[in-house]
């Protein structure tokens, strides 16, 4: 049983046996309870803190834990009836006008959102916990509590040494690329929103591929821009439709994903990625090149491209890396880096937005790249990402054969998949949870209607491969039913 279940299960416990004792009475001690349901200290510790936020028990530090002597005030509700008219008014009669407010998070919480425990997540965005360094990871946070000044406050920019770390991991040891160059962000999420408010304004036309990930999709739309598409193909996003998208809409910028993309997986062509750059810089604009999937390459797949951003003297791109995905979901930690007066206006837009990222994370986040630990990680991971992907394209190979993708990826954690002509993806999807599933529709990924049905399938999210052959068998028999 996983430790947020034992949780649950122990607080279950403990609620039942509070309705048993009275006002200020004594429940067991942690020793007692972690002895007689066999659980660890930490289990208890975090059940207690769950009774006690909900106003069932308190705790007296040096005696114990005691029922709490009423049930929790009820909570009174207002009229909050206005707010449909202050969130929804017009603007001035002398504003700009950049279209509706609000944020539609839907396709990030679609891999955000973590099913119960007894459905396969064949939908989820970061890797299990089984693929993440944990033991390093303690380590490192271990040694980062250690330095002195660690919890006192950072260069706004982020530590020096870990802006040099990610300026050779970008651009290569003798790349074009300096610490100066580099800004520490909350992770890939947080540099993206950054980067899309500081270099065009509301209102304005950004170009995205087609598909894209759904986060750029929000970013872009809770800043006030206009998301353009521009369709991808098996070698990456078609530079004759970038340069007429350049052309009809004038925009100032490109967001692509070169390697990995999410959610086809593509990586640019060679002959492409010059040409991009190219486009581009002829049209006056930005490349925000997010390279999330960097540390995501398989143990079988050659070794990738280098990223855009070190074959660029000119300061076309704008790159994102982040350590997120190959770590842990809560080392948010990450790069914006831009070269001329661009990193200046990052720079002031990420000061605004989030003052700096907190020391303790930057000096984890260096103790562990600058560990032997890393490398060693990063071998394990590429080999369990090889032997899922393979585990699922034999699943689909037996189950589901016309659904393999053409070319499968060499990098990142997952397929995309393309569905037979008349499928209804959401129906399909709902009906594969029924079964016990979790699997993505395609139409988060699409700036507009879908030119087809698509199934994102995430293979990092489950305890191990036996997971995704169940999965699979799953979804064969909703598709099945449908």
């Amino acid at each position: 049983m996983n430790d947020s279940s034992s949780v649950e299960r122990l607080a279950a416990i403990l609620r039942t046996r509070l309705e048993h004792c009275a006002p200020g009475q004594k429940l067991p001690s942690s020793r007692e309870l972690t002895a007689s349901h066999q659980v660890s200290p930490v289990t208890v510790s975090r059940a207690v803190a769950a009774l006690t936020a909900e106003g069932l028990v308190v705790a007296r530090p040096g005696a114990g834990v005691f029922k709490a002597a009423g049930p929790p005030a009820a909570t009174v509700l207002g009229d909050v009836s206005w707010q449909e008219v202050a969130l929804s008014a017009d603007p001035p009669h002398n504003a700009v006008d950049v279209g509706p407010r609000a944020a539609d998070a839907s396709g990030v919480l679609a891999t955000l959102s973590a099913p119960p425990p007894e459905i396969i997540d064949l939908s989820g965005g970061y890797p299990h916990a089984s693929l993440q360094p944990e033991r390093a990871l303690a380590a490192a946070l271990a040694r980062a509590g250690r330095r002195p000044g660690t919890w006192s406050r950072p260069p706004m920019e982020g530590l020096p040494e870990l802006r040099e770390w990610f300026a050779r991991d970008i651009g290569g040891p003798a790349g074009p690329l300096a610490a100066s160059d580099v800004l520490i962000t909350s992770g890939g999420q947080a540099a993206l929103t950054t980067a899309l408010r500081a270099l065009t304004a509301p209102g304005s036309p950004v170009l995205v591929e087609s598909p894209t990930y759904p986060g750029t999709l929000a970013v872009a739309r809770a800043a006030g821009l206009r998301p353009v598409p521009v369709p991808v193909d098996a070698d990456g996003v078609r530079p004759d439709l970038l340069a007429d998208a350049f052309a009809a809409t004038r925009a100032r910028l490109l967001v692509c994903q070169p390697l990995f993309h999410n959610p086809t997986g593509a990586a640019l062509a060679a002959p492409r990625r010059a040409e991009v750059l190219r486009i581009a810089r002829r049209a006056g604009a930005f490349v925000v090149e997010d390279d999330f999937a960097r540390r995501l390459v398989h143990a079988d797949s050659p070794a990738p491209p280098p990223p855009l951003a070190a074959q660029d003297p000119d300061g076309v791109v704008v790159h994102i890396r982040s350590l997120t995905k190959s770590s842990a979901p809560s080392l948010r930690v990450g790069a914006l880096t831009a070269r001329g007066p661009a990193l200046e206006r990052l720079r002031a837009v990420h000061a605004v937005d989030s003052l700096f990222v907190p020391r303790p994370l930057q000096e984890t986040a260096l103790e562990l790249v600058s560990s032997p630990a890393w490398p060693r990680h990063l071998r394990a991971l590429a080999a369990a990402l090889r032997d899922r992907r393979t585990t699922l394209l034999t699943a689909l190979a037996s189950h589901l054969p016309g659904l393999l993708p053409r070319r499968p990826p060499q990098g990142g954690f997952h397929l995309w998949l393309r569905l037979p002509g008349g499928a209804d993806e959401r129906a399909v999807a709902a009906g594969a949870l029924r079964l016990g599933v979790a699997v993505t529709p395609g139409a988060h990924y699409f700036t507009a209607e879908p030119p087809a049905p698509h199934l994102r399938l995430s293979y990092v999210s489950t305890p191990g491969t036996a997971q995704l052959e169940d999965g699979v068998q799953r979804l064969a028999q909703a598709l099945a039913g449908r």
